[in-house]
């Protein structure tokens, strides 16, 4: 069962930062009402409804994702504060790690149009199809960059971003862009945008 409430603990300073890509560190380069009526899957989400179909319903759905993978990572835009707040987080010694619903590839064009890095990258593809919310990513991204998850963040627009942070004993922040919550699970911070993200870090130093 996925776990809704955020973890508790003192306001430090993350060893590490998780960060989503689309809506995120990125605009919402995917239209996924779009993407779905294309599909004609209704209001199901896509990703979760691929296995359970039969392979050639499954491989023209995959094909239709990809292209609109590919357009979105080509013409995608960063948002507003991420170069500024991802040099901050580099300076200081923060580690950092990408975990996105996204294919591995959309990741490689979003990187080399914007000249970001990394030191890890964790798309859909990874390990054996697990994706937010599933914590596994999560726990992969803190073993494989040396810190404990109580001194990490996930910070993600999106219900799976917090789901996924909850559920793997890890501090969410969501990025509400000044609305409402439409989802249950309940961040342990919420922030606006990219800019009021590196002002909460920053009180912290």
């Amino acid at each position: 069962m996925i776990r809704t409430t955020p973890v508790v603990s003192p306001l430090l300073l993350p060893r590490a930062i998780l960060f989503d890509m689309d809506g995120t560190l990125t605009d919402d380069c995917l239209n996924f009402d779009e993407i779905k009526e294309e599909i004609g899957l209704g209001d199901s989400p896509v990703l979760e409804v691929l296995p359970t179909l039969e392979p050639e319903e499954r491989e023209r759905i995959e094909k239709v994702l990809h292209r609109w993978e590919a357009e979105g990572a080509a013409a995608c835009a960063l948002a507003a504060g991420c170069v500024e707040l991802l040099e901050w987080v580099r300076e200081r010694g923060i580690k950092s790690a990408l975990i996105t619903r996204n294919n591995k590839r959309s990741i490689e064009t979003v990187l080399e149009r914007h000249g970001l890095s990394f030191e890890v990258r964790l798309s859909r593809d990874c390990l054996n199809g697990k994706y937010k919310p599933d914590p596994e990513p999560l726990w992969h991204a803190c073993e494989r960059l040396g810190v404990d998850r109580a001194d990490a963040w996930m910070v993600g627009d999106w219900k799976y971003d917090i789901e996924a942070g909850n559920a793997a004993s890890i501090k969410t922040v969501w990025l509400d862009g000044g609305r409402e919550r439409p989802f249950d699970a309940v961040p342990w911070k919420s922030v606006k945008d990219l800019h009021e993200l590196r002002a909460l870090l920053g009180a912290l130093v």
